[in-house]
């Protein structure tokens, strides 16, 4: 029986009520192909006891039909579950595992390497706190670590480990992990990465370095990557400035209640607070915090809760309820990053549906003003988007719309990308800021502008608007 069995068997609801108040870290493995991220995550739960004992069995049955490993068990098959990463020996589809040791709750997302399956990897990216970059001690920085690398930069991670890998196939010679580190670093420099950056040098198949220190490394004197995974600090990575709440529901429980439900984006709110609903403006005080297990005199980021007011105002799910003096900007045109998703190119002019949390109105993409080859890091000419590329746009929607910058508060500031007709998601966005211009769709057609031209000149005191 392991630790976590034990713990439950002894008394369910102390654990339960010590594993609800840890703190939460989601994280991501990337790299290129084969650079061992399904083992090393496989090995982070065996190692930490966090395997159950029918799950272990089951693992070391399919690692006599489909393990990769000769005659040890294929740690790599407890996230590569589908029958077709199991044939071909690679990760396709993102899984996530979930895991808790005494100081912390985990969620991982284990994604692909394949160029690919570059949007999978984006996806899996977008809701973490820290990724783990892993690299090939015998290959070094690979195009694919770099593509990932700009993803991350890109998602705003701002914790990365650099894993240097397989590193018991040359006898972990320091030399060549300090090679690699200097490899990546001048990479890093040269892509802007600002993220905070720890080098770490293991084996994910033996074990080393990743729960327990390993002998093989007396020079390496930093933390096991487990260690870093417990003791990184994330809490200051979260805006609890600027209070942000997409209302998600209106709860009428009965004549007398009327409530606004949701989760915290940013921020804290507190009763008593002035509170203003956007795109409206209206305005009013928090009444009450209500939560299904009390009443609350304030809340934070991360919370869902229900919100009542002092005033009947009109506030609909999509609406954005913020603090009366830290309002956001309001706009309905942008430039964004996008990562296209679907096997249909983007298409300039196009109407898609824009969700943005609750609120979903329609859009275009208005111009594409280039495409970024992430293995060169070039930004290239582009007149489509097609699956995996990804560009820098410009959006425009078709009414205005409360935003934050995705650098400030990421669940304000992304997006995706509905297609109208087959209702798949086809992008995924970051608004990097409000667009400087207007867009071509609200400028004037050429009749428009002969006819303009000829109104002020007969008729200088007319304004043309008045005639069309």
């Amino acid at each position: 029986m392991s630790i976590l069995e034990k713990k439950i068997a002894a008394d369910i609801q102390s654990y339960l009520k010590e594993h609800e108040n840890k703190q939460l870290l989601r994280f991501i493995t990337c790299g290129s192909v084969d650079d061992g991220k399904s083992t090393l995550i496989g090995r982070l739960l065996h190692d930490s006891k966090m395997i159950f004992e029918d799950q272990l069995a089951a693992i070391k049955q399919d690692s006599k039909k489909s393990g990769t490993t000769a005659d040890e068990f294929d740690l790599s098959l407890l996230v590569d579950g589908l029958q077709s990463e199991r044939e071909q020996g690679i990760t396709i589809d993102v899984a996530y595992r979930y895991f808790a040791t005494d100081k912390r709750k985990f969620i991982i997302a284990d994604t692909p390497g394949h160029e690919q399956y570059t949007r999978n990897m984006a996806t899996g990216a977008s809701t973490a706190d820290l990724a783990i970059i892993l690299i090939d001690a015998r290959y070094g920085v690979q195009t694919q670590t770099k593509r990932h690398s700009f993803i991350t930069k890109m998602l705003g991670i701002k914790h990365l480990i650099i894993a240097v890998n397989k590193m018991d196939l040359l006898d972990f010679a320091q030399e060549r992990y300090d090679e690699i580190c200097e490899e990546y670093l001048s990479f890093a420099k040269e892509l802007g990465l600002t993220s905070d950056l720890t080098f770490i040098p293991l084996s994910a198949l033996n074990g080393d370095n990743v729960v327990n220190k390993s002998s093989l490394s007396p020079w390496y004197e930093g933390e096991t990557l487990m260690k870093k995974l417990e003791n990184i600090e994330i809490s200051s990575d979260r805006d609890l400035t600027h209070f942000r709440m997409p209302v998600q529901y209106v709860n009428r429980a009965n004549l007398d209640f009327r409530g606004f439900c949701g989760s915290i984006a940013s921020g804290v709110i507190s009763v008593g607070d002035s509170i203003t609903t956007l795109p409206s403006g209206k305005s009013s005080t928090v009444k009450e915090i209500v939560t299904y297990d009390g009443n609350l005199e304030y809340a934070y980021a991360q919370q869902a809760i229900t919100l009542t007011l002092d005033d009947e105002i009109d506030i609909s799910r999509g609406d954005i309820l913020v603090k009366s003096d830290e309002q956001p900007d309001i706009a309905s045109e942008f430039d964004v990053n996008i990562v296209w998703m679907d096997e249909q190119p983007l298409t300039k002019g196009k109407q898609y549906f824009i969700k943005r949390a609750s609120t979903l109105v329609t859009g275009t993409i208005e111009s594409i003003y280039f495409k970024t080859d992430v293995n060169t890091l070039q930004e290239q000419e582009a007149k489509q988007l097609n699956l995996n590329e990804i560009g820098y746009a410009k959006l425009s929607l078709s009414q205005n719309m409360a935003f934050d910058k995705y650098e400030h508060i990421k669940s304000m500031g992304s997006f995706i990308v509905i297609d109208r007709i087959t209702n798949n998601t086809v992008g995924a966005g970051m608004i990097v800021k409000k667009s400087d211009t207007k867009a071509s769709i609200h400028e004037h057609t050429e009749f428009e502008v002969e006819f303009n031209t000829l109104v002020r000149k007969h008729f200088p005191h007319w304004e043309a608007k008045e005639i069309l």
